[in-house]
């Protein structure tokens, strides 16, 4: 069967009300970003492109989209702190995205209590049930197809302490769903949650012969 496809170039422009990408790579994770400058003032910032890209070790990472505070902080220190977004804190995580200063505390704009790391400076968010306490490993300036540069920075970071509220293990096995994690679709105030009920299971063809 055929479909008619909508097409275009975006260096030309795609022609809809509102970008498609993000809708179409959705729904995402969120990427909870908590770090501290060199002078010691606390940020907390999410971003909507954010994942998992290794798991020995385990690194994670997020782009933002201009050199912002999250971004300093992390080239000043050296380390962050990804905080799971979930239904219950999906309010407090979109205080922390307003622009404000950089020695303003989104910890306190939001109404969140800071817990300090083992291994890192940056705080915890402490309502959080899950932790990913990360020391830089990259930080990479994006650039397109012909080379040059643009205004985007990827972190990468290695996750050296993680902690989960142990009511997300049953067996000792992280229970996603129960988590209720808050995941970013597209426009500009889309999000979506999971539930149990929507999941499904494959197994791998190599798993298969095994």
């Amino acid at each position: 069967m055929t479909h008619k496809r909508y097409s275009y170039q975006p260096h030309v422009g795609h022609g809809l009300p509102h970008d498609p990408l993000n809708a179409i790579i959705g729904p995402r994770p969120i990427g909870w970003i908590s770090s501290i400058s060199a002078s010691g003032h606390r940020n907390l910032a999410p971003y909507s492109f954010f994942n998992c890209f290794n798991y020995h070790p385990p690194i994670i990472g997020f782009a933002s989209s201009g050199w912002k505070d999250s971004v300093q902080n992390i080239s000043e220190t050296k380390e962050f702190v990804w905080n799971l977004a979930t239904r219950s804190l999906a309010e407090a995580m979109n205080e922390s995205s307003a622009s404000v200063a950089a020695d303003q505390d989104e910890f306190a704009l939001a109404g969140l209590t800071p817990l300090s790391a083992s291994q890192v400076k940056a705080s915890l968010v402490a309502e959080s049930p899950v932790n990913f306490e990360c020391k830089l490993a990259q930080l990479i300036q994006l650039q397109d197809a012909h080379g040059k540069p643009i205004n985007s920075w990827l972190v990468l970071g290695e996750a050296v302490a993680i902690h989960i509220d142990e009511t997300l293990l049953e067996n000792g096995i992280y229970q996603t769903a129960k988590a209720e994690p808050v995941l970013r679709a597209g426009g500009p105030s889309a999000y979506y949650g999971i539930s149990e009920a929507q999941r499904f299971d494959l197994v791998r063809p190599d798993a298969r012969r095994i």
